[in-house]
């Protein structure tokens, strides 16, 4: 049976410890509040600076996140920690499991870290066509860990951000022109100087070519079955190989029609007959 200085002993032990952590909780949920408003206004600002940047909406949604969660994180540690709650022992815990996090995920850090730098840096996006780690395609998506390609053929191919952002990498499509190069062998009894106007004529006819820079057309080669002359002209990088399957087949009925050679690969054998 509880006798009334038992009861009182009991209320008196419970006024106390209100008494004491009282304040230390209304402390902890006042902080808790402000703590949560600042955090959501700093990743509004983030967000926000980021989107001034044009970063790629999904890292900017992916970043926000990451930076809010991680300022609520330290923010409960705070607040357990002004209540009276020993977070030592749980800061070395958490310590320990990302450290053993990270080191199990090594690789997959590493194409985050890739698909961070690409998506922020933008060397390239979604459109563009791209040569890297061996592979030519359209980018069909960028993605956190991994760029998705599409190639010329129609194969999909997944590579990891890791290796993309730590590669050499050719964009094609970062540039709005481009220059496209020519190579025409003719035989050693063409008229040199038919074959530079007929092709002067032939470029200057084209729309997608380029009048500024002028096109170049030069004698670059006398090789062993034929002179070779080089075409260097600048087009849209869109027109890039419209251009160049259209040109091949004009220069090669042109040429016919006026009755310029191309030859092909020959060899001269001369036979001696041995006395003997």
């Amino acid at each position: 049976m509880l006798h009334i200085e038992d009861a009182d002993k009991y209320v008196d032990e419970g006024v106390n410890l209100v008494m004491q952590y009282a304040p230390k909780v209304v402390l902890a949920l006042l902080v808790l509040l402000v703590g949560l408003w600042l955090i959501n206004g700093f990743a509004k600002v983030v967000d926000k600076g980021m989107e001034v940047r044009k970063v790629e909406p999904t890292l900017r949604h992916f970043l926000r996140n990451l930076v809010s969660i991680a300022f609520k994180i330290l923010l409960l540690i705070s607040v357990a920690s002004l209540i009276g709650i020993a977070t030592t022992s749980f800061v070395a815990v958490v310590g320990a499991a990302g450290l053993a996090i990270g080191l199990a995920l090594q690789g997959s850090l590493a194409n985050f870290a890739g698909g961070v730098l690409i998506l922020f840096f933008r060397p390239f996006k979604v459109g563009d066509f791209i040569e890297t780690n061996g592979y030519m395609g359209t980018v069909r998506e960028i993605q956190i860990f991994n760029t998705i390609l599409n190639t010329t053929d129609n194969k999909r191919v997944i590579i990891p951000n890791g290796k993309v952002s730590n590669e050499s990498l050719i964009n094609f499509s970062a540039e709005p022109k481009r220059r496209v190069d020519f190579l025409f062998g003719v035989s050693y009894s063409a008229d040199i100087d038919l074959v530079k106007a007929t092709l002067k004529d032939i470029f200057e006819a084209d729309e997608r070519v380029y009048k500024d820079p002028v096109p170049l057309i030069v004698l670059s080669e006398l090789a062993d079955s034929s002179v070779n002359f080089t075409v260097r002209v600048w087009a849209d990088a869109s027109n890039y190989w419209p251009l160049y399957f259209d040109t091949m087949e004009k220069v090669k009925k042109t040429f016919d029609a006026k009755g310029i050679e191309i030859p092909f690969p020959q060899r001269d054998v001369h036979l001696f007959q041995n006395k003997d």
